[in-house]
């Protein structure tokens, strides 16, 4: 890195978007990983639409918990 940079030309919010939306990543234990993966081949689809299914079974439980 430089000592010093010149920010003389620069433009606030040239690249702010403000309904931009942000994919958040999810990092999985080592041992999750692999049983959502093989639930995953043998079911013969991604491993984020078990986790999306299993997230949402949670919800709903939470929800009508209360």
């Amino acid at each position: 890195m430089k000592p010093e940079y010149n920010f003389s030309k620069g433009e606030r919010g040239k690249f702010h978007r403000p309904n931009a939306t942000f994919q958040i990543p999810v990092y999985l234990e080592p041992e999750v990983l692999a049983f959502l993966a093989a639930k995953a081949e043998k079911k013969g689809v991604d491993i984020d639409r078990i986790v999306n299914d299993l997230l949402k079974r949670d919800i709903g439980i939470f929800e009508t918990a209360g």
